[in-house]
């Protein structure tokens, strides 16, 4: 069976979020579906969800932030109801952060905020790196700069493809949300099971399309994007790292990071594994809305 019953599903069951404020904006080989909320004189956040996530990955937390900042979230390649055309290299970290300079500006935003989280923190990584000049500074909550070898890259790229092929054989929502059971067994995400809207973060999962998932992993993975370890001692901006209490792969990974990036800053977490927006909401605004304004242009 093909992916007719999750096209179906994701447009059968989106949250009603996606329904409002969203919009298209064909750029080249994306089709971005993307909201733009701006209030006169507020500096805009991009915000840039994980692997399986959407464009109101951070919605919660947007709002608690709404009446001092714009923000800016888009479905990335692979993920909700952004389409990819041209062929797969088009889901790759270095393609993907050209288009989103090149969205940032059709839609007139010289300059702006990013958070990224896991996946998104890599991206943003990303653009910090290479496009300094577009970010005042940068939110990375759960992620890495990559890996350091081609030996640990290749590892990797072994386990993701597995892990492709077996989203690639999902073709029911029962096999989808049993994927995802094992996916949040793993022991970054600590306790996230035991969080009162985890059922609903699932369904929120399950309206992607493992098909496209499965490219999002193959060519955006940890894998096989460009190894950055190199280039963090040339960072140029504020830079704020967030790990969970309960995440002690990432908590190494951040304190290797704030050793040789210029400019970055570690916090871990309390209460929360992976995932530190969804476990633990409050903390995360705070600390964002405590690092943006203290560097705040405006």
């Amino acid at each position: 069976m093909h992916n007719n019953f999750f096209a179906l599903n994701r447009v059968r069951h989106l949250p009603e979020m996606l329904y409002r404020n969203t919009k298209l904006m064909v750029l080249e080989n994306y089709y971005f579906n993307y909201s733009l909320i701006t209030t006169t004189d507020k500096p805009v956040i991009l915000f840039l969800h994980g692997f399986m996530g959407n464009i109101d990955e951070f919605q919660e937390a947007m709002e608690l932030l709404a009446d001092e900042f714009s923000y800016l979230t888009l479905d990335l390649p692979g993920h909700g109801k952004t389409e990819v055309s041209g062929g797969d290299k088009y889901y790759s970290m270095p393609n993907t952060a050209q288009a989103i300079i090149n969205l940032l500006d059709k839609l007139k935003i010289a300059k702006c905020f990013v958070v990224g989280y896991s996946m998104g923190g890599r991206l943003a990584l990303y653009l910090a790196l290479h496009f300094p000049e577009r970010f005042f500074n940068v939110v990375l909550e759960s992620a890495s700069p990559g890996l350091a070898t081609e030996t640990e890259q290749l590892e990797r790229i072994k386990r993701d493809t597995q892990i492709g092929k077996k989203l690639t054989r999902i073709n029911t929502k029962v096999a989808f949300s049993d994927f995802l059971t094992n996916w949040y067994n793993q022991a970054i995400f600590g306790y996230i099971k035991n969080h009162p809207q985890y059922h609903q973060m699932v369904e929120n999962r399950l309206q992607n399309n493992p098909q496209e998932l499965d490219k999002s992993l193959r060519f955006m993975g940890t894998g096989c994007q460009p190894n950055l370890w190199s280039k963090l001692a040339q960072n140029t901006i504020p830079m704020l790292l967030l790990a969970g209490e309960y995440d002690e792969k990432f908590i190494y990974v951040n304190t290797e990071i704030a050793k040789v990036c210029k400019f970055a800053q570690l916090r871990i977490i309390d209460g929360a594994g992976h995932n530190i927006h969804f476990e633990n909401t409050l903390t995360f605004v705070k600390i964002l809305r405590e690092f943006l304004n203290y560097t705040n242009p405006l």
